[in-house]
Order: structure tokens, then C-alpha cells, then sequence
């Protein structure tokens, strides 16, 4: 077969060699094949139907397929380029639903939970594709995250175990967009076994990102359900799981900057370093913040970042108020709804009071305490003196009517 390049197709078909080179990306141009970095295209390839045209909008009132199979296309390689998420989102207009929930992805990234909520229950409403309502789904879920609302928790739920699976692939995907869905309050324990393993298998391999994300996520919380005593493993305790865990991230993070799939990037970077960080190794958590913060400004995916300073405490204000005050701002304003809207879920999840009324440092030394550090460790750690540290654990203890020893309960 012949092939011509990108160029010479954007010129035979009248277009730019970025659209062509989206087109490529996007599974658009039958029998287009990627040679290291480079797109061959078929000589004899017909160009694709402009998405804005009126035939193109007839063909897409009718089902059609994702161009992935993931419950999650913004984290698959459809977007591979910090700073084109909107332009990505327009050369969906060929695949209505595709371009509805990638658009909904995006604004929840960047924490407009408003239009995610509608998109979520348009897809619903509309009893969409099998990946298509699993995702609307899991938005919907996201959503009642920032409202703090338990009843659409629960109903999210409902329609992700209702989406229309057909095949075994299907069926294991409901399973762990389920599990996915408790890890966002930190629940692990109901994740297949075949994915505790670090196993994908039994997911398509359009899904790998998003699974590795959730994999990562999944580690995170078992390592700080073990610091914390709430998790038991055999011959494990403090955090020692917690310190090796970036042995299995580390590579997951040069998986996904080798195949450009920028938000699975930004999520695991994210989750990295929080480990890094609860483990006592900021210089590395903030090398892998730093990157996720470039990252995410192109598309100022302020929401995902925000998701993060409840694990991350003070490093992603110390950093980003430096890299980008305004972008900060906007960060801290997002954080206020989504900390918010999260303990009030997560209490209700948990049957728990989680408090939102701890200051930050309050908060940081109630966790390390959780940990099993001794006040001296604490104030070793944060750099402060002793009395400081037994004035946090009282007022804590006040706030909270909990002992020290129930910290983990109430953060």
C-alpha cells in the first residue's frame, strides 16, 4: 500500500496539518498507521466528514460507538497535547455523545461541575452506549463528591451497575468502575482481585490509562489505611508500604509520558507524590507536582488540582502561588467547594464526622499523629517546636471530641 504524509494529505484534502494530525490521533482516517512519531497515511484515505457540516450532524444523531473504549476518553490518548483540550473536543463533533462526555471530562478537570452535571444526566437520559452511560456514571458520581450530596452518590452508582454490558469485558469494567468509584473516599476493599494484582487483562487496552490511574489511587489508599492502622497486613505496619509504593508508580508515569496521554500523566504524577510526600520525601513530591502543574495550566485544569491539596497539605499552594499566583487563586477557591462537598460525602459514606473546621497545620499534624509519630517526630518533621505540635493535637481533640489515637476517623 502507499502511504503519503501528514502534510501531503493536508494539502491534497485542503486543511491544516494539525487537523490532519488530530484526525490521525483520533482514529479518523482508515488504515492510518503511526511510525514512531510520524502518521502514514493511505494515498487512496478519503477525507473525513467535516463534524460541522449538516452531514456530518444527521450521521451523528444516530449511536454510534466511542472512538475508545475506556469509561474515561480524556485520560486516553485522544488527548496528547497540553493546551488543546477544547480543540480535541471540537474534532469529536463527528460522535455526538463522544464529544459531550469528553467536553464534560474536561470541564470537571477544570472544576465546572455545573455543565458536568448536565452532560452526565443528558448521556443518562438519553440511554446511551454501554461506555457512555458507564462514564456518565462515574461524572455523576464526581459531581456528588463537590455537592456533598450522598443520595446521587448512591444513584450514580445504580446507573454504572445498570449500563448495558454484553461481554465479559464489559462486566469486569462495571466491577471496577464501581471500586473506582469508593476509592474516591478512600474505600479499597471492594476492588477485584485480578486488579489488586496490578492485572488490566480483563479491561480493554483503550482502558489501560484510566486503569492505571485508578491503580495508583487504589496503592495510595491502602498504603495510608495501613499508616494509619485502619488497613492490616501481615508483617506491614507504619509507613513502610507507603515508602516503596512509588516503586510501582514511577513506572506508570513513564508509560503514560511515552504514550502522551497528558491526563492519565497529571493524575498519576498527582497521586506520586502525595505518596512521596505522607512518606516524608517532599523533593520528590514536588518534582512530580511541578510537572503535573505544567501540565495542567495550557487547559487551566484548576479542578484536578484542587482534588489534591487535601493529601498534598500545603505543597501545591507553596508551588503553584510562585508558578502561577492567579492560577492559585482559582485553585483555592475550587478547593474550599470540593473539601467541603468531600468530607460531607465521605462522613455519610463512612458513617464518621470528618472535620473541615482544622486549620492546615492543624490538619497536617493530626494526620502524622494518625501515622503513629510521636509529638517530637511530628515537629522534627514539620519543622516546628514541641509546644506547637501539643497545641494542634489538644485543639484537635477539642474540635473533634476524639482521642489521638481516633485521629484517622475524623480526616
Amino acid at each position: 500500500m502507499d502511504y503519503i504524509s501528514i502534510e501531503e494529505a493536508a494539502k491534497k484534502w485542503g486543511v491544516s496539518t494539525r487537523s490532519v494530525q488530530m484526525l490521525c490521533s483520533n482514529g479518523r482516517i482508515d488504515g492510518a498507521v503511526r511510525m514512531s512519531r510520524v502518521w502514514m497515511i493511505p494515498k487512496d484515505a478519503k477525507k473525513p466528514i467535516d463534524g460541522r457540516t449538516k452531514a456530518a450532524k444527521v450521521k451523528a444523531d444516530e449511536d454510534m460507538p466511542l472512538p475508545r473504549k475506556t469509561p474515561f476518553l480524556y485520560m486516553s490518548d485522544l488527548y496528547h497535547t497540553p493546551g488543546t483540550a477544547d480543540e480535541v473536543g471540537e474534532s469529536l463533533a463527528y460522535n455526538h455523545e463522544a464529544q459531550i462526555l469528553f467536553e464534560a471530562e474536561v470541564a470537571y478537570s477544570r472544576g465546572e461541575i455545573g455543565k458536568v452535571y448536565e452532560s452526565a444526566n443528558y448521556l443518562l437520559n438519553k440511554h446511551s452506549g454501554f461506555y457512555a452511560v458507564l462514564s456518565a456514571g462515574m461524572l455523576l458520581a464526581m459531581c456528588a463528591i463537590w455537592k456533598g450530596d450522598i443520595e446521587m452518590w448512591r444513584r450514580a452508582k445504580v446507573h454504572i451497575s445498570e449500563a448495558p454490558a454484553e461481554t465479559d469485558y464489559d462486566r469486569d469494567t462495571i466491577q471496577l468502575s464501581i471500586s473506582a468509584v469508593d476509592i474516591m473516599v478512600y474505600s479499597a476493599e471492594n476492588f477485584p482481585e485480578w486488579f489488586k494484582m496490578g492485572c488490566f487483562e480483563p479491561l480493554h487496552k483503550d482502558a489501560f490509562p484510566a486503569a492505571k490511574v485508578y491503580y495508583a489511587k487504589y496503592l495510595y489508599a491502602v498504603g495510608y489505611g495501613v499508616a494509619t492502622g485502619i488497613v492490616k497486613l501481615p508483617r506491614v505496619q507504619g509507613l513502610s508500604l507507603m515508602s516503596m509504593i512509588p516503586n510501582t508508580i514511577e513506572p506508570l508515569i513513564s508509560w503514560a509520558n511515552a504514550n502522551n496521554t497528558v491526563m492519565s500523566e497529571i493524575y498519576l504524577r498527582m497521586t506520586c507524590a502525595a505518596v512521596y510526600h505522607n512518606s516524608g520525601n517532599d523533593a520528590q513530591a514536588i518534582r512530580h507536582i511541578d510537572r503535573a502543574i505544567a501540565l495542567a495550566l495550557p487547559d487551566g485544569l484548576y479542578g484536578v488540582l484542587a482534588e489534591y491539596c487535601r493529601v498534598l497539605d500545603s505543597l501545591v499552594e507553596k508551588r503553584l502561588s510562585v508558578i502561577d499566583p492567579e492560577a492559585w487563586g482559582e485553585v483555592k477557591k475550587l478547593y474550599k467547594v470540593y473539601n467541603e462537598g468531600w468530607s460531607k460525602l465521605s462522613g455519610n459514606v463512612r458513617g464518621k464526622t470528618i472535620l473541615t473546621t482544622l486549620s492546615q497545620k492543624e490538619r497536617e499534624v493530626a494526620k502524622l499523629a494518625a501515622f503513629g509519630m510521636s509529638n517530637q517526630e511530628i515537629a522534627d518533621k514539620l519543622h516546628i517546636s514541641l509546644s506547637v505540635v501539643k497545641q494542634a493535637v489538644r485543639i484537635v481533640s477539642e474540635k473533634s471530641g476524639m482521642a489521638r489515637s481516633n485521629f484517622a476517623a475524623i480526616l
